[in-house]
C-alpha cells in the first residue's frame, strides 16, 4: 500500500531587522513532515512534475535514479569503485570483465533480480541506442551469464570501461520486455530494486517509500522522501528542506542564516577553464598558451565567478584534493601556477609578439584580440570570463566576449567553430577526464563533429600512453601512466585551469545526520544520479537528542 505523504504550510518565519531595510528570514522544520521523512529539494518542476521515471530518458524524475540501481556505485569526487548490485569483479585482461551478481535482491514486487535481468538490460540498450547514454555498446562486444556471473567482453583491449559498464542502471527484464519502445515509454510505475518505491505522485510533489525488501534494508533509516515541484531559492530557505544542490550566492548570509542547523559542503567536481581551440592559430603554439596561462590568477578568476567559495584548479587536471594520492610528485606547487604578467610577456615575445609598454601585438603590428565563447545563461562562466578579461588587459590584451545560447554554445564546440571558450573538464575518474579531452582517436577537424576532444589537440605521446593504460590492468602501472599525463597536461597546457566547478551541496543536521563532508567524503551531495543511494545508506534520524 502505497503511503500519502504530502507537504503542508511553508513553515517561514521571517522578521524585518531594525537596521535599515533588511529582511532576515529563517525557516525551521515542517511540522507536517514526520521525523522519519526527508524533504529533498532533489527535482525541480517546470514549473510542474509529469510523471516520468524511465531512468534512461534526459527528462525523467531525478528520483529515477534511486529506484533503479547500478551494478557498481561510484563515487563522484574521486571515482571510487563500490560494490553495489554486483557484489565484486575481476578483469582478467584487458578485454574481459568478469561481474558476480548480489545475491538477495528484489524487485519492488518482489521478484528476485537476476543476472537474466542484467543481459536483458544489456540487449535492450543494444536494441534501443537512445536509451544507451554512457556508451556502454560502444565499448561491449559480447555478454555471457550464468546464475550468478556476467561476463563481459570487449571490443579491444579497454580496462577504462570497467565503470562505465559499472554505473549502467539495470532493469527488470519481466515488465520491461512488454515494452513497445523502452527509449519513449514514461513508466509511470516504476519497479526498481532501490532503497525506495514510489508512493504518492501528483504534479505538485511526489514521495517515495521505503522498500522494507531491499537487500541492505538494515542500513536505511529513512521511511520516506518528498519532492516538492517548488525548489526555488527562495524555497530553500524558507520551506525547511533537510537536503537541496543547487548553487545560493552568499550562502553564509542566506541559506546558513536561515536555520542553526543549515550546512553546506562545496566540493570540486570539475576544472574550469580556458579551452583553446588548437587548429587556430595562434593557439596552437605553446609558448602563447603559456603566456596566456602566466597572464592570469586562476585564485582571483574563481573569488569572483563563485564568490570564493572555489579553490584554484591545479593545472595537473587533477580534482583537488579529492585525487591527491595521485598527484605527481614532479610537478611544481601541486600544479598551480602562478600569475606572473613579466614572463607572460616574455613567452608571447618568444612566439613573435610584440609589446610596445601598453599593447601586445602579432608580428605584423596587428593588436592581439580575440573572442572568448560562453554559454549565455551561465552567469559563474561570464563572470569568469570577464574577470579574465580584465586580467588579460594587464599584459597588452582587449579580448571579447561572445555569450551564445546554450545549445549554440554546444554546437559551436562540437564544430570547432570557436578560438577560445569557457569549459569545464577532467572529472571524478581521472584517466577518462585525459582521455575524453585529449586522445588523438576524438579528433575530427574544424568543421566535423566530436564530442570529445573537442579542442582539437593532438599529441602522439599522449596518445601512446592513452594506449598503454587501456592495454593494461595492472595498477602500479596504470598510476605510473596517469602521471605521466598530468605532467603533460601541466607543461603543454591543452586547456588553461582557472578554478574548480563546484558540487553544491546543502543539508540540515537538526533531524538527521552523517551526510558526507570534507572530513568524511564518501560520496558527494548530489540530489541526482546514483549519488543519493550512497548517502541514504549512511544518514540517520536524530532520536533524544541524539543520533540513532
Amino acid at each position: 500500500m502505497r503511503r500519502r505523504t504530502l507537504l503542508g504550510g511553508t513553515a517561514l518565519a521571517a522578521g524585518l531587522l531594525a537596521s535599515g531595510c533588511s529582511l532576515q528570514i529563517t525557516s525551521k522544520p515542517d511540522p507536517t513532515i514526520g521525523d522519519d521523512t526527508l524533504l529533498i529539494a532533489g527535482d525541480k518542476g517546470t514549473p510542474t512534475f509529469t510523471a516520468n521515471f524511465n531512468p534512461f530518458n534526459a527528462n525523467a524524475r531525478k528520483a529515477a535514479a534511486i529506484v533503479y540501481e547500478p551494478l557498481i556505485w561510484i563515487n563522484p569526487l574521486d571515482g571510487t569503485l563500490v560494490p553495489w548490485l554486483a557484489e565484486s569483479w575481476e578483469q582478467p585482461d584487458p578485454q574481459k570483465i568478469v561481474l558476480t551478481l548480489r545475491s538477495g535482491a528484489t524487485w519492488h514486487d518482489g521478484t528476485p533480480l537476476t543476472t537474466g535481468d542484467v543481459d536483458y538490460t544489456f540487449r535492450m540498450l543494444k536494441e534501443h541506442p537512445a536509451n544507451d547514454t554512457g556508451g556502454v555498446w560502444s565499448r561491449v562486444d559480447t555478454v555471457e551469464t550464468t546464475d550468478s556471473t556476467i561476463e563481459i567482453t570487449l571490443l579491444a583491449p579497454d580496462s577504462p570501461a570497467l565503470p562505465v559498464i559499472g554505473a549502467m542502471l539495470i532493469v527488470p527484464e519481466h515488465i520491461w520486455a512488454d515494452v513497445e519502445d523502452p527509449s519513449t515509454w514514461r513508466n509511470e510505475e516504476p519497479v526498481g530494486s532501490g532503497p525506495f518505491q514510489l508512493g504518492n505522485f501528483t504534479s505538485l510533489q511526489y514521495t517515495l517509500d521505503r522498500y522494507a525488501g531491499y537487500w541492505q534494508a538494515d542500513q536505511i533509516d529513512v521511511e520516506h522522501l518528498v519532492y516538492p515541484a517548488a525548489s526555488e531559492e527562495m524555497d530553500l530557505v524558507t520551506k525547511g528542506y533537510d537536503w537541496a544542490y543547487a548553487y545560493m550566492s552568499d550562502v553564509e548570509n542566506t541559506w546558513m542564516a536561515a536555520n542553526p542547523h543549515n550546512r553546506y559542503w562545496f566540493p570540486p567536481g570539475g576544472i574550469i577553464g580556458l579551452h583553446l581551440n588548437h587548429d587556430v592559430a595562434p593557439f596552437d603554439d605553446l609558448d602563447v598558451r603559456r603566456g596566456l596561462s602566466l597572464a592570469l590568477d586562476g585564485k582571483q578568476v574563481g573569488e569572483v565567478a563563485a564568490e570564493g567559495y572555489m579553490d584554484e584548479a591545479s593545472q595537473s587536471g587533477l580534482l583537488l584534493p579529492n585525487q591527491e594520492d595521485l598527484l605527481n610528485p614532479e610537478i611544481p606547487d601541486r600544479g598551480i601556477i602562478a600569475r606572473d604578467a613579466d614572463a607572460a610577456i616574455a613567452a608571447f615575445e618568444k612566439a613573435g609578439f610584440q609589446h610596445d609598454g601598453t599593447t601586445l601585438r602579432t608580428a605584423d603590428g596587428e593588436p592581439f584580440t580575440f573572442a572568448i565563447t560562453t554559454a549565455n545563461g551561465y552567469t559563474d562562466w561570464l563572470r569568469a570570463a570577464q574577470e579574465v578579461q580584465r586580467q588579460l588587459r594587464g599584459v597588452g590584451i582587449e579580448a571579447t566576449i561572445e555569450t551564445p545560447q546554450p545549445a549554440a554554445y554546444e554546437a559551436n564546440l562540437t564544430s570547432g567553430d570557436f578560438a577560445v571558450a569557457m569549459g569545464s573538464s577532467n572529472g571524478s575518474d581521472a584517466f577518462q577526464g585525459y582521455s575524453n579531452l585529449l586522445w588523438g582517436e576524438y579528433y575530427a577537424p574544424v568543421g566535423e563533429a566530436s564530442q570529445n576532444n573537442r579542442i582539437r589537440y593532438r599529441n602522439d605521446e599522449v596518445d601512446q600512453l592513452i594506449g598503454d593504460y587501456r592495454a593494461s590492468v595492472d595498477e602500479d602501472e596504470q598510476a605510473r601512466i596517469l602521471q605521466q599525463l598530468e605532467k603533460i597536461f601541466y607543461d603543454d597546457l591543452p586547456v588553461i585551469a582557472l578554478y574548480y566547478g563546484g558540487l553544491w551541496g546543502l543539508y540540515n543536521d537538526g533531524r538527521f545526520t552523517g551526510w558526507p563532508s570534507a572530513e568524511d567524503p564518501y560520496a558527494p551531495l548530489q540530489t541526482y544520479q546514483s549519488s543519493p543511494l550512497r548517502v541514504l545508506t549512511r544518514v540517520r534520524r536524530v532520536r533524544n537528542g541524539g543520533a540513532s
